[in-house]
């Protein structure tokens, strides 16, 4: 028995090797050899298998490869001196001539009869983003297009006269199963005559990679939702499943003389088309994946995300690769605090004290909250009772408690004390913006956030931390987004729509659906307060001072006490003197202040106006704006302005360049280690 177990143990390897390299892509065939590519190179090996023989090894990747018909030569797109081009080379390796020189991408399908090679471009895709076919002589020379306004994936026939193509090309391929207006047949016209049929789609299944095998079209279709091979025949126009997947999908279909290559599983197969038969190649790829070793990388500004900043402005934290870095404003060094490239650490935050910071971490396998120092030392792990993803943290400024969102439109409330964690609101409907992102009163005891109703408007809504109740802040006509809290914590400010209606859904890719303008509101919370727009008079008053309205400090928030009186409530919604626009999105600003963001059509980024309450008065502070955080004390504000960060002063609107980062962060990357966390 234990002769048996060894011998079991021991074979097992050797089987596992027997199977072949994995992840060889895109696979083209030739009489003897098969050649594909492998970690964005090129390699071939023998139709039997075996192993692989690199050909290409430029720091630009190498995609579609397609052998000619005689097999002498290859011909495949490659990323070189900054532009994708085409390019042909003998098969057994040697310099690559690079065949095209435009700017827009160049990507081999083929070879023609003649032997000329056959590639799409967008190069006169104007004004709509087309795609052509065209073709190039593999000695050079100017291009000429085959002769039809659109095309993207083909392959002409034997003799020339066909084209099998798709018109265009998919956004999104590798959604599985996709039915919708991008799914589309394969296309067979007569060149000559331009004659048209398509291959029968019964189910609104999409039809990619049409090849020519003598007299018939194969192809692949989703039609049993898996991605098999089809065949149609020209002349009959009987069509035939080929093959039978249930697991995974067919990708990658390429014809030779007598047999079909394509990719499945990971593996290459072989197919023969008068049989149906079916092989999979063993082939042994010995590469030195240099892409898989440990190195450094520098990171650019625009490759920063999730940024916080901590609460008067002295540090900013961003999110890089699942590491957690922090950077100062000006004195001092970046920080990376984590670490970890196996570990996906996600949106930071720092505490409103400023001696902590917090953000979401897989270390353990699935989220948990961790709460570091400023350091990111002496870390603190709070289980999440709901293996998810989170978002969108913040802190109660009382530093008690931390809200977020979660991929299933839920909002949570982790007491940091208990380490016990709450459900507070779940969102009506999915939507890919994610609008309900908790926002925490200057007294820490309620959560304002905008949430979908059934009839898709959303309404602002409050959440008291204490008596567990929930309050609707803003009236349910009314679409209402991104609710702000004042500094007094008499108001909430909010964006509200009127005109918001009835849409195709943001799905869509064709609808042309009305324009949304929102307007700025305050809602005054409690009874006993005044509306901020109603009209001032210069009178004499004579008030009692006491040492409490000495000592008092106006941004003291543990002196605020947040009172909501529902009755008369939305009747206490009262619009501000902006004109109504397209306003996007608010940020907290000084007390009786916010700062209200604007997409102004044709212009890049948002334009970001500071308005007064008191005064009444909007000024423009910053354009061009892609993100902004407002620090605790919000005397702070981090801009993101083409691609670089700004730390300014919510005083006045900054100059250019005033407050720019400095970002030289550098990062010890080991993919390997991301690779298990991304595949865990």
């Amino acid at each position: 028995m234990k002769k048996t177990l060894f011998t079991l143990v021991f074979c097992l390897p050797i089987l596992l090797v027997a199977q072949g390299t994995q992840l060889l892509r895109q696979p083209t065939i030739s009489n003897t050899e098969v050649a594909f590519v492998y970690a964005n190179d090129i390699w071939k090996a023998p139709l039997n298998g075996g192993e692989a023989i690199r050909l290409t090894s430029d720091d630009g990747y190498e995609s579609n490869p397609h052998f000619s018909k005689d097999g002498n030569y290859i011909a495949f797109t490659a990323q070189y001196d900054g532009n994708v081009d085409v390019y042909v080379m003998p098969s057994d390796g040697g310099e690559p001539m690079r065949l095209t020189f435009h700017p827009d991408g160049d990507f081999v399908q083929g070879w023609t009869p003649d032997n000329r090679i056959l590639f799409r471009s967008g190069r006169e895709g104007q004004p709509t983003k087309t795609n052509k076919l065209y073709t190039v002589s593999m000695n050079g020379g100017l291009p000429e297009s085959i002769g039809l306004d659109r095309a993207a994936y083909g392959e002409l026939s034997n003799d020339g006269t066909h084209l099998a193509y798709t018109p265009i090309t998919s956004w999104d391929p590798e959604w599985r199963n996709y039915r919708g207006g991008q799914a589309m047949p394969i296309w067979i016209v007569d060149l000559k005559t331009k004659e048209l049929i398509t291959t029968p789609q019964l189910d609104k299944e999409r039809h990619l990679d049409p090849v020519w095998f003598k007299e018939k079209v194969y192809y692949l279709s989703e039609r049993d939702y898996t991605s098999n091979i089809w065949s149609f025949d020209v002349k009959t126009k009987e069509e035939k499943q080929i093959t039978f997947h249930k697991k995974f999908d067919v990708k990658s279909l390429n014809a030779g003389a007598s047999q079909l290559v394509f990719e499945q599983g990971g593996y290459l197969h072989l197919l023969q088309p008068q049989t149906g038969v079916t092989k999979q190649l063993n082939i042994t790829v010995n590469s030195d994946v240099t892409f898989s070793r440990p190195r450094w990388e520098s990171v650019s500004a625009s490759n920063l995300s999730n940024p916080n900043v901590s609460p008067t402005g002295k540090r900013v934290l961003f999110e890089y690769r699942g590491e957690i870095f922090s950077v100062p404003k000006e004195n001092g060094t970046w920080r990376n605090l984590t670490n970890s490239p196996g570990v996906a650490d996600r949106y930071p935050i720092w505490s409103p004290k400023g001696d902590k910071i917090a953000w979401f971490s897989d270390r353990s396998g699935e989220y948990k909250l961790v709460i570091t120092d400023q350091n990111g030392l002496n870390i603190q792990e709070i289980a999440l009772p709901n293996p998810t993803f989170y978002f969108q943290p913040d802190w109660s400024p009382d530093g008690k408690y931390i809200a977020y969102t979660d991929t299933h439109y839920n909002i949570w409330i982790t007491n940091l004390e208990t380490k016990q964690s709450s459900i507070i609101a779940t969102d009506s409907y999915a939507h890919p913006n994610r609008s309900m992102n908790p926002k925490w009163s200057p007294d820490s005891k309620w959560v304002a956030y905008a949430k979908q109703q059934e009839s898709h408007f959303k309404s602002i809504f409050a959440y008291n931390i204490d008596s567990k109740k929930t309050i609707r802040l803003t009236d349910p006509l009314a679409d209402a987004i991104t609710p702000v809290w004042d500094a007094s914590g008499k108001y909430v400010y909010t964006l509200a729509s009127t005109n918001y209606g009835l849409q195709s859904g943001w799905l869509d890719m064709s609808s042309y659906d009305p324009e949304v303008t929102r307007s700025l509101y305050a809602i005054v919370l409690n009874a006993e307060d005044k509306a901020p727009v109603l009209p001032k008079s210069d009178e004499e008053t004579v008030e009692a001072k006491t040492d409490s309205d000495t000592n008092k400090k106006e941004n003291d928030n543990t002196s605020v006490v947040v009172k909501i009186d529902e009755a008369g409530l939305l009747d206490r919604s009262i619009a501000m003197t902006l004109p109504d626009r397209n306003y996007v999105a608010l940020l907290e600003g000084p007390k009786h202040t916010v700062f209200v963001a604007e997409s102004v059509p044709n212009t890049r980024g948002l334009t970001v106006h500071h308005y007064d309450v008191e005064k009444l008065k909007a000024t423009e502070f910053a354009s061009g704006v892609s993100q902004m955080v407002a620090t605790a004390d919000r005397k702070s504000v981090l801009l993101n302005q083409n691609n670089n960060w700004h730390l300014v002063d919510t005083k006045s609107p900054p100059k250019p360049g005033e407050g720019k980062l400095k970002i030289d962060i550098k990062t010890k990357l080991d993919p390997k280690a991301e690779y298990k966390q991304i595949f865990k």
